[in-house]
């Protein structure tokens, strides 16, 4: 990745936007959807900029940008129309440690804004490296229409009864069973339809019922020719759900990115084709931990006793396939 993506605490940032005109005052208003500090550098100013500054009690340092000014800032926005002026400002940044980001020259930033999709306090950001600023468009497009307007009630809602499911509901995998269950089925319509009081009443309904310890379970994923782009929305959703991941050099290391990040990972030296490492994958699901392992080709699964015996549930599913 040429860019590292974070999301910095907003209430933690001091910003000042260098510019008057019309591009500082698109930068301006995009830093107001956060809680942070913000001054604006410039001897004079566009009328949406002076809008913005009296509106938001913004602070105006009156005057042109020259050194010395930076150091009270940990962001920095040059948004000015003079290159030598934008240059100047990236240098001093970078000598003081200072992010900063100078509009339209990404060879001077240290940091670019993505584009945003606000759900509030569901924050998505999405980024082409500056490459391809259509597609980040359309890709946009495409998941704004998946996200209902009022998808960030459903955040809210999951962070009020965090702790009390956490004190319920038993180790990570249930817990995540348990709100995918919650968000996806009638309680989170409900949420989104506003009707909050009902939804907190089914929830704390559901965590009197008795939750079954988990269940470890083996995921035996065949990758065929090695494309992720084959991956069944079945192998996705298990990928996304495991405790463990298998795979040995032969799979496409790009697999790896479609599995939980939290995933315990285990890359096998030697080939699934010459020996499956059968033994400790049946003892990570006996302790009820859910497995993926991750087979290249599609080659039928040898016997193995000890797995049979174990009663251990165990799933195959082949990429590219219903099954």
């Amino acid at each position: 990745m040429k860019y590292f993506p974070i999301f910095l605490t907003a209430d933690r940032i001091h910003a000042l936007v260098i510019g008057g005109g019309e591009v500082a005052a698109r930068k301006i208003e995009l830093l107001l959807k956060a809680k942070c500090r913000i001054s604006v550098l410039s001897e004079h100013c566009c009328n949406s900029v002076e809008r913005l500054i009296s509106e938001n009690d913004l602070k105006w340092l009156s005057f042109n940008y020259q050194s010395g000014h930076l150091t009270d800032f940990n962001l920095v926005i040059a948004a000015t129309d003079d290159e030598s002026v934008n240059k100047a400002v990236a240098q001093e940044a970078e000598q003081h440690n200072i992010l900063v980001n100078v509009v339209d020259q990404p060879e001077l930033c240290s940091w670019i804004t993505p584009s945003i999709i606000d759900r509030d306090p569901m924050i998505i950001a999405m980024s082409s490296s500056g490459k391809a600023p259509l597609l980040v468009r359309m890709l946009r497009e495409q998941v704004e229409k998946t996200l209902p307007d009022g998808y960030g009630k459903l955040a809210d809602f999951s962070f009020k009864f965090r702790d009390h499911v956490k004190a319920r509901v038993k180790t990570i995998r249930n817990r995540r069973t348990f709100w995918e269950n919650i968000l996806r089925g009638p309680i989170g319509q409900q949420v989104l339809s506003g009707d909050i009081e009902i939804a907190e009443q089914q929830l704390i309904q559901s965590l009197k019922d008795e939750i079954p310890p988990p269940q470890g379970e083996i995921v035996f994923i065949h990758t065929l020719m090695g494309d992720p782009d084959t991956l069944t929305l079945a192998a996705h959703r298990e990928m996304q759900f495991a405790d463990a991941v298998f795979y040995d050099a032969q799979v496409n290391p790009n697999f790896i990115e479609y599995v939980r990040r939290d995933a315990d990972k285990f890359p096998q030296e030697i080939a699934s084709e010459i020996m499956i490492n059968f033994q400790h994958a049946i003892e990570l699901a006996e302790s009820g931990k859910k497995v993926i392992y991750l087979l290249p080709g599609h080659t039928t699964l040898p016997h193995n006793s000890s797995l049979v015996q174990s009663n251990i549930q165990v799933k195959e599913l082949i990429c590219g396939t219903n099954i």
